[in-house]
């Protein structure tokens, strides 16, 4: 048994079960033995891979959706360049070199990073050195100014609550202990007030999900955007609304059971955009399949530049890379694409107004 599995039962057995939100917050999060905490999860030697890593075409492209949407706004000057949950540093660090294209851009950018992983932060100094670059740990302290911002698999990290309806209230799902280990329950029926609008599209014994933090996230982006102007690209798998249990754990490329080897593990769940829309005071998008939204950027295109100079392997492996981004088999559907920007500007490049 690991030193955090004993400290989660023993709270467990001092307090009662807990909820799915403190669970993941304990497993992603804890300053000694939290998932994110304590190592670099990314690539072959970890335990998933995000699009940035599958290619440079994936940060290229948003870099250049944001300059082109800094040009249309008037070019303003300073703006903060933001990346939420920004990994190793790869995205912005391929943003970085495509906007050098966009004149001007890049000397009236300000580097933001919002990082809670100390490990990760060093692995985003190594990406972006020689790039001036501030880092966060809140998306509230990022500056007033004109915000043009990439949050890619950010929000699904986020803890959710899980709450199975029972007429026309809700029970709970807890994380409790039985036969000396953690197992899922139910807690007693209640009124969730911040579910009243899903008992006109759920029935008894369907399973909605909840992020608490991620409204008040949405919402600071949005008021940013809407007060100075900018613009935010939120990609990540899921839908709008929907119901279900969608926690899942990754651990070595492969899913495993989320109770199990607690913070050894990652865990996530789908996003519901709608949650997201309906809290920022900005303008927003209609949801696009993150492959139509590529592929409008020109990443057809750009990836036939690429080709020219490989062969072999290289080549196969791109080929690959760029049909992971967008095929509906692969990543093209599952993940999808949320814009914000002010009201009184268009959306960003390639997302549906």
């Amino acid at each position: 048994m690991s030193a955090l599995e004993a400290r989660l039962l023993a709270r467990i057995a001092a307090d009662g079960p807990i909820s799915v939100a403190a669970y993941m917050a304990e497993c992603l999060l804890d300053p000694e033995h939290g998932y994110y905490a304590t190592r670099d999860p990314l690539g072959r030697a970890g335990d998933f891979t995000t699009a940035p890593e599958i290619s440079q075409m994936f940060g290229e492209l948003l870099g250049l959706a944001l300059g082109q949407t800094w040009l249309e706004q008037g070019r303003p000057a300073p703006f903060t360049l933001a990346e939420l949950g920004p990994g190793r540093g790869t995205l912005m660090a391929d943003a970085l070199r495509a906007l050098r294209a966009v004149p001007g851009c890049l000397d009236a950018a300000r580097g933001h990073l919002v990082e809670a992983s100390p490990a990760l932060r060093a692995r985003q100094r190594d990406a972006l050195e020689g790039h001036a670059v501030s880092w966060h740990d809140t998306v509230d302290a990022l500056p007033d100014a004109p915000l043009f911002l990439v949050a890619n698999e950010f929000f699904d990290a986020l803890p959710i609550r899980q709450f199975q309806r029972e007429g026309d209230l809700w029970r709970e799902r807890r994380v409790g202990a039985r036969d000396e280990g953690l197992a899922m329950g139910l807690a007693g029926p209640a009124p969730q007030p911040a579910l009243a609008g899903r008992l006109a599209d759920t029935a008894d014994g369907d399973l909605v999900e909840i992020r608490p933090a991620a409204p008040a996230i949405a919402a600071a982006i949005g008021r940013r955007i809407q007060t100075f102007g900018g613009a935010a690209l939120i990609l990540d798998y899921g839908g709008w609304g929907g119901s279900g249990d969608t926690l899942q754990a990754v651990r070595g490329h492969s899913y495993a059971d989320p109770l199990q080897a607690p913070g050894e593990a990652d865990l996530t769940a789908h996003v519901d955009f709608a949650e997201l829309a309906r809290a920022t005071p900005s303008a927003r998008s209609r949801l696009t399949p993150q492959g139509v939204f590529l592929e409008r950027l020109g990443i057809t295109a750009r990836a036939q530049t690429l080709a020219r100079g490989l062969s072999g392997a290289a080549l196969e492996s791109h080929v690959t890379a760029h049909r992971r981004l967008t095929h509906p088999d692969e990543m093209g559907t599952l993940f999808q694409c949320l814009a914000f920007h002010p009201e009184e500007t268009p959306p960003p490049p390639g997302v549906d107004p």
